[in-house]
C-alpha cells in the first residue's frame, strides 16, 4: 500500500468524494470527517491553511483510506485543533492501515489524538484512555427517540416542555428558530460565550483569531456539504439561548452552547435542545451529537454512546520521549487517591494542548 500525502487544495475531486464515500460506509457520521471540514478549516486562515495535510492510502493508485492532520516540526494534530470533535481514518472495509507508517509518511515524529474514533483497532496499542460522546439517534423519528429516553427511565423531554410553557408565561411568547441568519444572535452567542470562558478561567479560543473567521465563514455560508447552523430561543423579543452547531444534512454536531444567564432558572439551553432534537428529525437527520463531557443534560439526552480515545503514535524520538513522560505523569496521578490534585495533569496537559492547536504547534518537542 502506498501513502500520498497532499494539501487540501491538491486533493482531486475524484478523491474527495471518495473520500466522503468512505466515511460514511464506515459509520464516520460526524460532519469533522468530512473532507469539507479540512476545506472549511484550511480557509480560515490560520495555521491549517498552511500545514493541513492529507494522507491518502492507495492500494494501486486506487485512494482506500484518507487521514487529515497539522503538521508541524516535529508533531502533528487533527486538522483544526482544537476545535475538531473527532479523529479517525476513513478506511475501506476489508483493509488496514499500520499507524506509524502514517506518521512517517506525514513527515513528523509523533501524532496526538484526544477523541479518536475507539472502534478503530489499529490505533488501541497507541490509546493511553477513554471516554464516551453522548448522541441522540433520531433515525426512527423523534417519537421512536422520546419513547426510548422514557422507557429508560429519563424525563428530560417533560422537564423541557414543563419549562418551555413556564418561560411562556412568565416571559412571554416562546420562539424557536433553525438557521438564524441574523448577525446580531451570532454576535450575542459569542459574547455570552466569552464571558462564561472569562467566569470559568478556561482559554478563550477566538482570542486566537482564526476560530472565529472559521465559525463566522461556516454561518454566512456552507463549504460543501457542511454548514455552521445557528439555532436560537426567545421570549417574545427576548434572546434567552442560542446553540451553534455544526451540520452536513445527515447529522449534527453540538458545538457551542450559550444562554443568558439572567434566565438560568428555566434551563433555556436544555429547552433548545428539544426544540432541535424535535427540528432535526422531522429534517430525517440521523443523530445529533452532544459531544463529549461528563454533563447530566446529556447523559439524559443521549440513546448511544460513542466511544473515544486519547493517546499518541510515536516514532522514537525526543518529541515522543517528552509526550510519554507526561502521560506517565498522568497516569501516575490519576493512579493514587489524591482527590482534586489527582486530575492538575491531565488537565495541564489539555489546556497546553488547546494553546499548541491554537497557535498551530510550537517549534519545540511539546
Amino acid at each position: 500500500m502506498d501513502i500520498e500525502v497532499v494539501r487540501p487544495d491538491r486533493l482531486q475531486p475524484s478523491d474527495a468524494a471518495r473520500w466522503a464515500g468512505l466515511r460514511r460506509e464506515a459509520g464516520l457520521t460526524s460532519p469533522f470527517f468530512s473532507p469539507d471540514w479540512v476545506r472549511a478549516c484550511a480557509g480560515a486562515d490560520g495555521p491549517d491553511r498552511r500545514r493541513a495535510r492529507i494522507a491518502i492510502l492507495r492500494d494501486g493508485g486506487r485512494p482506500v483510506g484518507f487521514l487529515p492532520a497539522r503538521v508541524s516540526r516535529f508533531a502533528a494534530q487533527p486538522v483544526g485543533a482544537p476545535m475538531c470533535d473527532y479523529q479517525g481514518v476513513a478506511l475501506e472495509a476489508g483493509y488496514s492501515f499500520r499507524p506509524r507508517v502514517l506518521v512517517k509518511a506525514l513527515g513528523v515524529h509523533r501524532l496526538d489524538f484526544d477523541t479518536q474514533i475507539a472502534s478503530q483497532a489499529e490505533m488501541a496499542p497507541y490509546m493511553r484512555g477513554r471516554t464516551v460522546s453522548h448522541l441522540a439517534c433520531l433515525r426512527e423519528g423523534f417519537d421512536a427517540y422520546a419513547a426510548h429516553r422514557k422507557a429508560a427511565g429519563s424525563d428530560i423531554l417533560q422537564d423541557c416542555a414543563k419549562k418551555r410553557r413556564k418561560i411562556g408565561r412568565e416571559l412571554g411568547e416562546v420562539r424557536f428558530t433553525a438557521g438564524s441568519t441574523i448577525q446580531a444572535d451570532f454576535d450575542t452567542m459569542l459574547t455570552w460565550k466569552r464571558a462564561r470562558y472569562v467566569e470559568t478561567r478556561q482559554t478563550d479560543i477566538f482570542d486566537a483569531g482564526w476560530p472565529l473567521r472559521l465559525i463566522q465563514n461556516l454561518f454566512e455560508s456552507p463549504v460543501g456539504e457542511i454548514s455552521g447552523k445557528l439555532f436560537t430561543l426567545h421570549a417574545g423579543e427576548r434572546l434567552l439561548a442560542t446553540h451553534y452547531a455544526l451540520c452536513d444534512g445527515q447529522a449534527l454536531h453540538a458545538w457551542f452552547i450559550s444562554h443568558d444567564l439572567e434566565a438560568s432558572k428555566y434551563s433555556p439551553g436544555v429547552v433548545l435542545i428539544a426544540d432541535i432534537l424535535k427540528w432535526a428529525a422531522a429534517q430525517g437527520m440521523a443523530e445529533f451529537d452532544l459531544g463529549a463531557g461528563d454533563y447530566r443534560f446529556k447523559q439524559s439526552l443521549a440513546s448511544v454512546q460513542r466511544e473515544v480515545a486519547y493517546g499518541y503514535v510515536g516514532r522514537f524520538s525526543p518529541s515522543t520521549a517528552v509526550r510519554a513522560a507526561a502521560y506517565g505523569v498522568r497516569g501516575a496521578a490519576e493512579s493514587l487517591p489524591l482527590g482534586r490534585a489527582s486530575a492538575w495533569p491531565g488537565k495541564a496537559m489539555r489546556r497546553v494542548d488547546i494553546l499548541r492547536g491554537l497557535r498551530g504547534g510550537w517549534s519545540f518537542a511539546r
